[in-house]
């Protein structure tokens, strides 16, 4: 599974870079309910993010089926936000057509499976006991800011669905995404923590020091998430 995993984050990965040539060829807004960049950004972060979970589900020694949960989801949230953008249609809260429909409900669904397998991995990182400490502290903030970056998702989809309710699609497209800068900052750090932890056993330094280093690195990336969370909320 973790080869079909690494494989299919690949594909992803060369998929968000198809469709940045796309959106130079084809032109068009950046930003908006309807541009290219979801198809660029989503292929991009989720073959980012697929290939980081491979990676950590084999750190922690976590069965396959998480991992097989994982990579469906990714798939289904990436392949029903690219189909939408050839469309040139909004993908979230879009409900205007029944097809439109059954792709937003797909895509909260696959959200929902996300966050499952997120919070799997979190108690995974916390019961481990076989890492170095430098790696185990890697591992379990970048979980815990991985978690936090599902969450800041969860609540743009739930004021997403208040605000289409309330005031109509138009708004809850162009206001959805408040918490748009804080998930992103967050979504790496399943990656970026591990990475440091394992490029320190590179060096002649003791593991008190490397998890002094991975401590600090934590403990800053914790603050870029607390300052992009307050930025989002202004």
């Amino acid at each position: 599974m973790r080869k079909v995993a690494y494989g299919i984050s690949v594909v992803l990965l060369l998929s968000g870079l198809f469709h940045l040539v796309v959106f130079f060829v084809d032109g068009g807004p950046w930003e908006g309910p309807v541009s290219w960049r979801k198809a660029v950004t989503f292929g991009v972060s989720f073959g980012l993010t697929l290939a980081s979970v491979a990676w950590v589900t084999k750190l922690l020694r976590v069965g396959p089926v998480v991992l097989g949960i994982f990579t469906f989801a990714s798939v289904m949230e990436v392949g029903l936000i690219t189909l939408q953008a050839w469309r040139k249609v909004p993908s979230h809260f879009n409900d205007e057509t029944a097809f439109d429909a059954l792709v937003a409900r797909s895509l909260a669904a696959g959200g929902g499976l996300i966050i499952f397998t997120v919070i799997w991995l979190v108690v995974a990182a916390w019961k481990a006991r076989h890492l170095a400490p430098s790696m185990l502290l890697a591992v379990r903030v970048g979980a815990v800011t991985f978690l936090s970056a599902m969450l800041f998702g969860a609540l743009m989809i739930a004021r997403g669905v208040v605000l289409t309710l309330t005031e109509g699609h138009q708004v809850a497209y162009a206001t959805a995404g408040t918490w748009k800068l804080a998930h992103g900052v967050a979504m790496h750090g399943v990656l970026l923590l591990p990475l440091l932890a394992w490029l320190l056993t590179f060096t002649p330094w003791s593991e008190h020091r490397r998890t002094r280093i991975v401590g600090t690195a934590s403990a800053l990336y914790v603050l870029a998430i607390v300052a992009a969370a307050v930025v989002s909320a202004s």
